[in-house]
Order: structure tokens, then C-alpha cells, then sequence
């Protein structure tokens, strides 16, 4: 195996998500933050909604012209 190629890994990487919620894990960079995590996801929530990212939903309605 090469020497010095490997990224270095942090065994308390902190991780940081856009709902407040905060846990640590292994990584390779120290914080990392993210849009979604298990406790606002809606599968994990049981809620049922449309998690849309850059308007990818509103444009696929207008292409397929679906209303609700």
C-alpha cells in the first residue's frame, strides 16, 4: 500500500443538519453538513410529503403537465 495517499480520518466528525439536528460519526472531513437526516427525512417521520430540491418537482410537472 502507498504511503501518504490516504485522506486523513476523523473518528468524531460532526455532523451538522439544516433541521438543527447534530450526531457524530467516522469521516474524512471534521464537520460535515447536510439538508436531510433521519429525523426530519419522511420516511423515518412517517410524514408524507415531497422532499423537492431545486424546484425538480414544479419542473416535472410542467413537463408532464400533471396538476394535483
Amino acid at each position: 500500500m502507498k504511503e501518504k495517499i490516504h485522506p486523513q480520518y476523523y473518528k468524531d466528525a460532526k455532523v451538522i443538519c439544516a433541521c438543527g439536528n447534530t450526531f457524530t460519526t467516522g469521516a474524512t472531513k471534521k464537520v460535515l453538513k447536510i439538508e436531510i437526516c433521519s429525523k426530519c427525512h419522511p420516511f423515518f417521520t412517517g410524514e408524507r410529503r415531497i422532499v423537492d430540491t431545486a424546484g425538480r418537482v414544479e419542473r416535472f410537472k410542467r413537463r408532464y403537465k400533471l396538476t394535483e
